[in-house]
């Protein structure tokens, strides 16, 4: 008989981490995790990890052969700069990795009788405002709104929120039963904070590359102008988020797509944020013309308002409570440790 399981996609990576840790306190189900790298010990203790690719289709079919998923996080991906090097790359992982985990989930679905949850994070990095004034313009942007993205990441995450609505409700739809379809589920999320994992080269990483180097005595050259702005939370609420998500019952969700954010801040402000803890820091502004392209074609802010009519989102972390409790005590445990 299969046995019951979570599968996490990309487990190594920010969120995956914070969500394993999430998780192991909150369920008995068992948590699959795959990814290319290993996870820390403390982790490898609480999951059944497999290290390997999403790409391979072998071992995608070993793990359905062996568990019944109930839920699968899909994490796994290229990210935004990396992506914009090698784009065939992140489009075989983010794109036609994520297209065989729906059909493995649609399968799934089928299967057991009932929906697979397939909890998707996507980004900022789907929208694209053509020029600043329009920015200014749409300060607040909604989920519809100026889906036009200009890097190959965010293509492949707009791409695949597609994919994941069309199998969650119009695979096989010429097919004479209609089977039971996949309960996809996306979450748009700003840029993320994480006190426990090194940024990773995400183009929004410039504000925890700040604290990073700070919490070092390391000067840092944020790559970005001092007035952009964007959206941001801290770790803990993402987690947060994906678990409400989760959880919230299928007949309250209007739409498979939502935004989520806590807070918005210009890369000065964040500066002076982290000025504030570090007042030795050295933090100038040396913008890299492409990738402050990158970041001004993004929304200043997001409107989570769905979110939060629909399943109670609200954040836990504001600015000042996300510097003072979370990121600033445990970065500098990291490296005074």
């Amino acid at each position: 008989m299969r046995k019951k399981a979570i599968l996490i996609t990309g487990a190594a990576g920010e969120i995956g981490q914070a969500l394993i840790d999430a998780l192991a306190e909150r369920t008995a189900t068992a948590i699959l995790t795959l990814d290319l790298q290993m996870l820390p010990p403390e982790q490898m203790r609480r999951v059944t990890h497999i290290q390997g690719d999403i790409l391979d289709k072998t071992l995608l079919s070993r793990l359905v052969s062996e568990y019944e998923l109930e839920t699968i996080y899909h994490l796994a991906a290229l990210l935004s700069t990396r992506s914009e090097f090698t784009p065939e790359a992140a489009h075989r992982v983010n794109v036609e990795g994520t297209l065989s985990l729906l059909q493995l989930a649609a399968e799934q679905s089928e299967w057991r009788g009932q929906p697979v949850k397939f909890i998707f994070p996507s980004s900022i990095a789907a929208y694209g405002l053509p020029d600043l004034q329009t920015k200014m313009d749409y300060s607040r942007v909604r989920e519809w709104e100026w889906n036009y993205p200009r890097t190959m990441y965010g293509c492949n995450k707009l791409y695949c929120e597609q994919l994941g609505t069309y199998f969650s409700r119009y695979y096989r739809q010429l097919a004479a039963e209609r089977p039971v379809m996949l309960d996809f589920r996306c979450l748009r999320f700003p840029g993320l904070i994480s006190a426990f994992t090194v940024p990773s080269g995400g183009t929004s990483d410039y504000g925890p590359e700040m604290l990073h180097h700070a919490a070092q005595n390391k000067p840092y050259a944020c790559f970005v102008r001092e007035d952009v702005q964007i959206p941001f939370m801290a770790m803990p609420d993402a987690v947060k988020s994906l678990l409400m998500l989760t959880q919230a019952p299928a007949e309250a969700l209007k739409r498979p797509i939502y935004n989520v954010t806590a807070f918005s801040l210009t890369a000065a402000e964040f500066r002076n944020w982290v000025l504030r803890f570090f007042p030795q820091a050295q933090i100038t502004f040396v913008p890299d013309v492409k990738r402050q392209g990158i970041v001004d074609s993004w929304p200043a802010d997001l409107d989570d308002s769905a979110a939060r009519r629909e399943w109670g989102w609200e954040p836990d972390y504001t600015v000042e409570r996300s510097f003072a409790e979370y990121l600033v005590p445990n970065i500098q445990q990291r490296y005074q440790g």
